[in-house]
């Protein structure tokens, strides 16, 4: 058979396990007559983020959930200072205030969790203090001496993700990677039909943690994105190198999953620049070329990459213009042209191990990850 030949049917593949993966994934968006609302609560790296979820009779069987509403509030509570650790503690108030009042939720259906991205970075500058006192401040003010607010760890939260976002039928063939601002984690269950053993995938790397990096090798006398994207290389090099092929390696990933899904900010912003036209989708899939394509243009032609742009080059006017021009102004609201080079390079990498491997596995951008592990964590407490 011709090599021509052969990337087609590789090809023909691709799309065929794009359209099951989302169409499992797009049935998250149902609505259940019959469905409760409950809230969840989650103090991140960033701030303090509210998704309003309704769960049907039969979530835990299908996976499906439905985003009511989802909120963030900025806070940046790890930089563990006084004026964020008070911005934290309202926001994480507030929060819970409109759950309870607003949408009247009963207390017993809003779940507050703390993030492991939170708790890795207290354990690694010994302020895990500051955690507890949030926690002690947040009962008093609410008035909910016994209310438990679950810290969570890596490999917890990594599994949560992973039931929280892939749907049943892709569950025991999916390698989930998400990709956090200060590092990567993920994983797939080994076993079919037990979701208890999770193998867990780590790396010390992530958007914001690249970009940092990235910045400290930059010559006072030399800032211009010329220069970081030379650093950018090396770092990402030395991360590949030092991290990278051995976690993917040790993962065992490649025999057992079909599908290589990515979710996190950078997974949205990816996402959103090359598929505007798919705002509604949660998730989309992509090639390696794609996001290598989308690279390119962020060094080189980043001006290609704004909403103005963006639109006009869309064919299918019948779209919804408005809607795609605002999600992709939230893109560069979150992300300046430096964070996206680094977060995609950091993706390339990544999923680079697997097309190396495998040319026919399916890569996904999931974009609303960020409720997925708080939606299992909810869905999981309910079946308590």
């Amino acid at each position: 058979m011709s090599t021509i030949n052969t990337r087609r049917l590789l090809s023909c593949a691709a799309v065929l396990l794009a359209f099951n993966f989302l169409s499992a994934q797009d049935s998250f968006k149902q609505k259940f007559e019959s469905g409760t609302v409950y809230a969840g609560i989650e103090v991140g790296s960033k701030g303090v983020k509210m998704s309003l979820l309704e769960l049907g009779k039969d979530a835990r069987a299908t996976g499906s959930f439905s985003i009511v509403k989802d909120t963030t509030v900025n806070t940046d509570f790890i930089s563990f200072t006084q004026p964020t650790f008070q911005a934290t503690l309202d926001g994480l108030s507030n929060l819970f205030t409109v759950a309870a009042t607003k949408y009247n939720i009963p207390s017993s259906k809003i779940f507050t969790v703390v993030s492991s991205g939170v708790k890795m970075q207290a354990e690694k500058e010994d302020k895990s203090r500051w955690i507890n006192n949030l926690v002690d401040s947040f009962k008093v003010k609410i008035n909910e001496p016994s209310r438990q607010v679950e810290v969570v760890d890596v490999l917890q939260e990594a599994r949560l993700s992973h039931l929280g976002i892939v749907p049943l039928s892709k569950r025991f063939s999916t390698f989930l990677i998400d990709i956090g601002s200060g590092n990567t984690k993920g994983g797939y269950f080994p076993s079919d039909d037990n979701t208890k053993d999770f193998k867990l995938f780590q790396l010390n790397w992530g958007t914001k943690s690249t970009a940092n990096a990235t910045d400290k090798r930059l010559d006072e006398y030399d800032k211009t994105l010329a220069n970081y994207s030379r650093q950018l290389y090396r770092v990402l090099l030395g991360a590949e190198n030092s991290e990278l092929i051995y976690a993917v390696n040790a993962s065992g990933a490649y025999n057992l999953n079909d599908y290589i899904a990515f979710s996190g900010g950078i997974a949205w912003a990816a996402a959103t620049l090359l598929r505007p036209e798919q705002t509604s989708s949660s998730v989309v899939t992509v090639s390696y070329e794609d996001v290598q394509q989308l690279s390119e243009h962020l060094y080189s032609n980043y001006a290609s990459l704004s909403d103005t742009a963006i639109v006009n080059n869309l064919k299918d006017k019948h779209l919804d213009l408005d809607a795609i021009a605002k999600e992709v102004k939230r893109v560069h609201g979150v992300f300046d042209q430096r964070s996206l080079m680094a977060g995609t390079g950091l993706l390339l990498k990544i999923m680079r191990q697997f097309k190396s491997v495998y040319e026919s596995k399916g890569f996904f951008l999931v974009k609303n990850g960020q409720v997925g592990w708080v939606s299992a964590y909810v869905d999981q407490s309910v079946a308590q």
